[in-house]
């Protein structure tokens, strides 16, 4: 199988005013990034509020997604639930609606204690989908599962016929490196921190799935392209732009903080679900007032990115 390359967007969740999902703000979502350069998008996820969602609503975002790609880019569905059974309903709904790929996270109430746990509730989810390659999603910070992953890549690949990879959202580069280079590099091993984007390419990473490819996907593509170039300063005062970006995100709260920069960028996709909370009035006017100063949006949404 070849190996992914480019940018994913982890696709945020979108309401309506009565706090329903809202599936007609889902094509020119789609297009906004097709347009920006994306590869791929990540439904369902940590953004995607799929923990906050039930399984009718997360099945329906999945379907409006599938369709409205329409196989132009990679449609990632993530089946994560704290109920595996619910989770092989998920994984089997993606593989029925021609999903490319599905990735799920660890149960995160009853937690798997040891690698072997883990696999087996992987394997279990994957099972449900045996024609669609499968991503375990590593994010420690909200699992709290802290397994090695090398380990973990070792038992499951003797357990999960359709095992792709791990989409790896933790800040551990040499654990990455590491899992990029398990049997010669046979899985594919997806990164997941943005602000460590360019790191990530130093040690080999070529795709990456993450949450401000959503608003910053030309911004990052212009990264990948000046180190692939070996412009390597270049790509490091570029990439600077998007870490004070995402030292934002730290400030004011990740997914709130984007989904009102995704409203700057003229996608109201209402509120979130409990218990994630909106900016106030008065935080969102002063993010607004810190992206101006930073110039990120702009410099974000330019064909001609330049240097300063």
């Amino acid at each position: 199988m070849s190996k992914i390359k480019g940018l994913i967007a982890a696709t945020f969740a979108a309401y309506k005013e009565d706090g329903s999902i809202d599936l007609d703000i889902i094509p020119s979502y789609v297009e906004y990034l097709i347009e920006q350069g994306v590869k791929g998008v990540f439904v369902c996820g940590t953004n995607g509020e799929g923990p906050s969602l039930s399984l009718a609503e997360r099945m329906a975002i999945t379907e409006k997604y599938i369709s409205v790609v329409n196989k132009r880019i990679l449609v990632f569905v993530h089946v994560g639930h704290s109920s595996i059974t619910e989770a092989k309903r998920l994984a089997a709904h993606a593989q029925e609606h021609g999903a490319d790929y599905i990735s799920s996270v660890s149960a995160f109430y009853f937690k798997p204690t040891s690698v072997a746990n883990l696999v087996a509730c992987m394997a279990e989810i994957a099972s449900a989908a045996p024609e669609l390659p499968f991503f375990y999603y590593h994010i420690p910070a909200l699992t709290g599962i802290q397994i090695d992953m090398i380990e973990f890549l070792k038992l499951a690949e003797q357990q999960i016929p359709t095992l792709a990879g791990i989409k790896y959202t933790a800040a551990t580069i040499h654990e990455y490196q590491a899992c990029k280079h398990y049997k010669n590099g046979k899985y594919d091993i997806l990164f997941g921190y943005d602000e460590l984007l360019l790191p990530a390419l130093a040690v080999g990473a070529i795709g990456a799935i993450g949450s401000t490819y959503n608003y910053g996907a030309r911004l990052y593509n212009q990264v990948i392209k000046y180190f692939e170039e070996g412009k390597l300063e270049e790509a490091e005062k570029l990439h600077y732009h998007a870490v004070k970006m995402i030292q934002l995100l730290v400030k004011y709260g990740p997914i709130p903080t984007q989904r009102a920069i995704m409203k700057k960028a003229g996608f109201d996709l209402g509120t979130p679900r409990l218990p994630l909370t909106p900016l106030s009035f008065d935080k969102e006017e002063s993010l607004y007032a810190d992206l101006d100063r930073s110039g990120f949006l702009e410099l974000a949404a330019s064909g001609e990115l330049t240097l300063s």
